[in-house]
């Protein structure tokens, strides 16, 4: 069966959340930082338009506060209990891992926001 048509397909794989075909995003890599946010106004598949309102993604902010806070906690669980490190050294893995993760940490937000206002409509497929 499958993941389509559940919300956690389309925010993993940033795709469109009504038809969960179209790319949300212009580069796939979020690694390009100059394109990490950029995306299409539409989806290229459905034509759904991605921003309902001027600034639409500030709650995405919200989002991506409690993913980080998420992986931080991770990454000191990681360090600390299970590979043992000092305190020091743990929060400097926690550092390293929230900034090496940011842009996928923005584009997560973003989908995750998104997919609290739109839901799949197998018909747009």
């Amino acid at each position: 069966m499958g993941l389509k048509g559940t919300k956690i397909y389309s925010i993993f794989t940033g795709t469109c959340p009504v038809c969960h075909t179209g790319k949300m995003y212009s580069n796939k890599n979020p690694y390009v930082f100059s394109e990490t946010l950029k995306m299409h106004d539409r989806c290229p598949n459905c034509d759904v338009k991605f921003k309902i309102e001027p600034s639409f993604f500030y709650g995405a902010m919200y989002v991506s506060y409690a993913v980080g806070v998420a992986i931080a906690v991770a990454a000191f669980i990681i360090a600390y209990f299970f590979i043992g490190l000092d305190r020091l050294t743990t929060f400097f893995v926690i550092t390293g891992t929230l900034v090496l993760m940011l842009p996928i940490i923005l584009r997560v937000s973003r989908n995750i926001w998104i997919n609290f206002f739109f839901k799949f409509d197998k018909e747009r497929v």
